[in-house]
Protein backbone atom coordinates (compact mmCIF):
# COMPACT_ATOMS: atom_id res chain seq x y z
CA UNK A 1 0.00 0.00 0.00
CA UNK A 2 1.35 3.19 -1.01
CA UNK A 3 1.49 6.38 1.23
CA UNK A 4 -1.10 8.32 -0.50
CA UNK A 5 -3.27 5.24 -0.30
CA UNK A 6 -2.61 4.99 3.85
CA UNK A 7 -3.09 8.92 4.46
CA UNK A 8 -6.65 8.80 2.65
CA UNK A 9 -7.10 6.54 5.82
CA UNK A 10 -6.86 9.73 7.98
CA UNK A 11 -9.50 12.52 8.24
CA UNK A 12 -9.30 16.14 9.75
CA UNK A 13 -12.61 17.72 10.39
CA UNK A 14 -12.76 20.89 12.16
CA UNK A 15 -16.48 19.22 13.83
CA UNK A 16 -15.14 15.77 14.59
CA UNK A 17 -12.33 15.65 17.66
CA UNK A 18 -11.88 19.13 17.13
CA UNK A 19 -10.60 19.11 14.22
CA UNK A 20 -7.52 16.23 15.21
CA UNK A 21 -6.16 14.01 12.58
CA UNK A 22 -8.19 10.99 12.86
CA UNK A 23 -8.82 7.27 11.98
CA UNK A 24 -11.13 7.90 8.97
CA UNK A 25 -14.72 7.11 10.02
CA UNK A 26 -13.64 6.90 14.01
CA UNK A 27 -12.90 9.15 16.30
CA UNK A 28 -9.76 7.66 17.63
CA UNK A 29 -6.93 10.51 17.46
CA UNK A 30 -3.64 9.68 14.80
CA UNK A 31 -1.71 11.12 18.13
CA UNK A 32 -3.27 8.01 20.71
CA UNK A 33 -2.29 5.84 18.38
CA UNK A 34 1.27 6.65 18.69
CA UNK A 35 1.20 7.26 21.84
CA UNK A 36 0.22 3.47 22.18
CA UNK A 37 2.91 3.05 20.02
CA UNK A 38 5.58 4.86 21.78
CA UNK A 39 4.64 3.77 25.36
CA UNK A 40 5.51 -0.07 23.52
CA UNK A 41 2.14 -1.60 23.05
CA UNK A 42 2.09 -3.36 19.68
CA UNK A 43 -0.25 -3.42 16.62
CA UNK A 44 -1.96 -6.68 17.75
CA UNK A 45 -2.71 -5.03 20.85
CA UNK A 46 -3.94 -2.05 19.64
CA UNK A 47 -6.35 -3.83 17.27
CA UNK A 48 -7.46 -5.70 20.24
CA UNK A 49 -8.54 -2.96 22.35
CA UNK A 50 -9.82 -0.61 18.94
CA UNK A 51 -11.54 -3.52 17.03
CA UNK A 52 -13.08 -1.21 14.82
CA UNK A 53 -9.59 -0.57 12.96
CA UNK A 54 -7.65 -2.30 10.56
CA UNK A 55 -3.38 -2.92 10.47
CA UNK A 56 -3.86 -1.08 7.73
CA UNK A 57 -5.50 2.22 9.89
CA UNK A 58 -2.32 1.97 12.30
CA UNK A 59 0.29 2.19 9.22
CA UNK A 60 -1.86 5.08 8.12
CA UNK A 61 -0.80 6.60 11.72
CA UNK A 62 2.83 6.04 11.17
CA UNK A 63 2.70 7.73 7.78
CA UNK A 64 0.61 10.45 8.48
CA UNK A 65 3.19 11.54 11.30
CA UNK A 66 5.72 10.80 8.86
CA UNK A 67 4.77 12.88 6.50
CA UNK A 68 3.98 15.80 8.89
CA UNK A 69 7.80 16.08 10.23
CA UNK A 70 8.79 15.92 6.52
CA UNK A 71 6.79 18.93 5.85
CA UNK A 72 7.84 21.03 9.23
CA UNK A 73 11.34 20.32 8.20
CA UNK A 74 11.07 20.84 4.56
CA UNK A 75 9.86 24.66 5.64
CA UNK A 76 12.47 25.18 7.58
CA UNK A 77 14.82 25.01 5.02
Amino acid sequence: MTDDNLLSRISIDPNICFGKPCIRGHRIWVSLILDLLSAGETIDTILEAYPGIEKEDILACIAYSAEMIRNVFADSY
